[in-house]
């Protein structure tokens, strides 16, 4: 037995028509292919990896988790072990985002199993992939602080089959949030595998919305799935502090310690849908702050007759540092050109340079950062509880 999709109401349907409306209106914005767009998907996956594993306490800056994003070196600050499960969830999301050109591909115990695979690999001692041979006891901070239970071992192979065929068929006409949503507590509440049972549940919403129909269902033009599985993790928004305790206080009202399918899931999809409202406003701000910024920085370039594809590197420093490698990738260019280029920048006093050798690193300086702050007060704005009406 699994939880079983619970009937929205009339306030869960008006939060899905707002998602939907946000990101028809995102799409809209990255319709025409402009040039900020990579970047901006680029900042957002970064964004989602760094939040899902600071959840398990697995905590990099943001810095390296762009790094990380771009297949650069990460801060020598970062322990392996940290950087091995980092890159194995950037592995795991990579291949969620690819799923949907998949027309092979199908949910499976395989296919889950795989992704786990991917994301627990790192801990080779804790069978990555393979189902745990007996009971789990979750405790909290205070190991002897009892947190969850899982169901005993010999009951695992039947609900993950279970929940392979839901996933397959089970509620197609319900909102493509709302089976995402649903799938999560499933998945980590049969608590298949000895390690990493949260982040693949976290993947395996993203992966539902990424492969469904959006917010809405089916027939719905403007979907999450069309926008990509980066503008629609909740992910970023999870791994603040404050809303990591959200998050494990939703699971632990539908939990109540064990795994018990028969409890009503709603308030779990009503806190799933406000994570996702809160992760669209934010997009939204950052969204904006990208255009505005990115027009500001290229009409400066013109100004200081600059070539046009420095405004990615000048972007890059805005959004935390650029490295004279990941903007010689992103424009394509010879390593002399980059170094020509960050130089040039460097000269104008527009970036400032950071660290040595491999490491360095360049920040913005001068106009360009006065730009960059100029662009976030004119976006900046608070979020709002999408089920408050009066607000």
């Amino acid at each position: 037995m699994l939880y079983t999709m619970p009937a929205l109401d009339e306030s869960d349907r008006r939060v899905l028509d707002e998602l939907n409306e946000m990101t028809a209106g995102l799409q809209a914005g990255l319709r025409t292919g402009p040039r900020w767009a990579g970047y901006l998907r680029r900042d957002l996956f970064a964004a989602a990896i760094q939040g899902s594993n600071a959840i398990e306490n697995i905590v990099i800056s943001g810095a390296d988790a762009r790094a990380l994003v771009q297949h650069a070196p990460m801060s020598a600050a970062v322990r392996e072990r940290t950087w091995q499960a980092v890159i194995g969830y950037r592995d795991a999301m990579t291949y969620v985002q690819q799923t949907p050109a998949m027309d092979f591909f199908e949910y499976s115990e395989t296919s889950l199993s795989t992704l786990h695979f991917m994301i627990a690999r790192y801990q080779p001692a804790k069978w990555p992939g393979r189902y745990r041979p007996r009971g789990i006891y979750v405790s909290g901070a205070d190991r002897l602080d009892g947190v969850f239970t899982g169901p005993d071992a010999g009951l695992v192979a039947g609900l993950m089959g279970e929940l392979v065929e839901w996933l397959r068929g089970g509620d197609l006409g319900a909102p493509g949030c709302a089976r995402a949503a649903l799938a999560h507590p499933n998945l980590v509440g049969i608590q298949p595998w000895r390690k990493g049972n949260g982040r693949t549940a976290r993947a395996l919403h993203t992966l539902v919305l990424t492969r469904g129909s959006g917010w809405l269902g089916t027939g719905v033009p403007a979907s999450a799935a069309e926008l990509g599985p980066e503008f629609s993790s909740i992910e970023e928004w999870l791994g603040w502090p404050t809303n990591a305790v959200l998050y494990f206080q939703a699971l632990r009202s539908v939990q109540q310690g064990s795994f018990q399918p028969e409890r009503d899931a709603h308030s779990w999809l009503k806190f799933v849908f406000t994570a996702h409202h809160r992760q669209a406003q934010s997009v939204k701000r950052r969204y904006d702050w990208t255009v505005r910024l990115w027009n500001d920085l290229a009409r400066l370039a013109d100004e200081q007759g600059l070539p046009e594809r420095v405004v990615s590197a000048l972007y890059g420093a805005a959004a935390g540092e650029v490295r004279r490698t990941t903007y010689q990738q992103d424009e394509g260019l010879s390593r002399d050109q980059a170094i020509r280029g960050i130089q040039a920048l460097t000269r104008a006093g527009l970036l400032a340079p950071r660290g040595n050798a491999t490491t360095r690193v360049y920040v913005l300086d001068g106009v360009a950062a006065d730009m960059a702050e100029a662009a976030a007060v004119a976006v900046r704005g608070f979020g709002r509880d999408p089920y408050d009406e009066g607000r």
